[in-house]
């Protein structure tokens, strides 16, 4: 499976850069409980964080609001995951278990404050690509609805788009069945490549402790 970055993206971004990691031979299943305990600690410690301060001012929240605008996409309008995964904390509704799989993804994207998707590997198809959006683009997503992704960075695939650090597709949802598994992390562009790689390489390893499994990781970019 390759994966490419288009030139439109480096132009608007000269520092983009995303972490990829692939999955196979997974078990997911309900979070152990460490897992449960850990995202549930974390929630609550943000969430005193950000009694005297707004979601918006947290670094990352921020650099990826950015990043929505630069690409022409309202960020007060279209939030990025895990600026809204920190609005519902705020408002103390915390996130609860799912599975094993989102519950660390979800833990991770709180943790860098940044928008991560993991993906069901058996429903892609050909070689991916991320770019730009454009007019027409669109899929069913997670939150139940038609989603138009003009001027959203997305992920596809040959059977078309199915991930944006937006909301992701339920064409290629994780679930329990899932055997094999690709997560892509969009990392801060600020961000160094020894950083990012020493953070993706985390996520890996924490991914196959509880899922088992083996796991491959890069990071692709500026």
């Amino acid at each position: 499976m390759e994966i490419t970055i288009s030139p439109e993206l480096y132009e608007l971004f000269p520092h983009f850069k995303i972490g990829i990691i692939t999955y196979t031979n997974i078990e997911i299943g309900q979070s152990p409980q460490m897992v449960k305990g850990r995202l549930q600690l974390f929630q609550e410690s943000i969430y005193f964080d950000l009694e005297d301060k707004n979601v918006t001012d947290l670094e990352g929240i921020k650099e990826w609001r950015q990043i929505f605008k630069t690409a022409g996409k309202d960020p007060n309008r279209y939030r990025h995951s895990a600026e809204a995964l920190y609005r519902r904390i705020k408002k103390q509704n915390y996130l609860q278990p799912v599975n094993s799989s989102i519950d660390i993804n979800n833990f991770f994207s709180l943790e860098y404050q940044i928008p991560i998707g993991v993906y069901d590997a058996d429903k892609l198809s050909g070689d991916l690509s991320i770019r730009l959006g454009k007019e027409g683009d669109e899929y069913n997503g997670l939150n139940g609805r038609p989603n138009s992704l003009a001027n959203l960075i997305i992920s596809e695939d040959a059977a078309g788009p199915f991930g944006s650090p937006f909301v992701d597709s339920e064409r290629t949802a994780v679930t329990e069945q899932t055997k094999n598994a690709v997560q892509i992390i969009y990392l801060r562009p600020s961000l160094k490549t020894e950083q990012a790689e020493k953070m993706v390489e985390s996520l890996m390893n924490m991914y196959t402790q509880v899922h088992g499994g083996e796991g491959n990781y890069k990071v692709i970019g500026c």
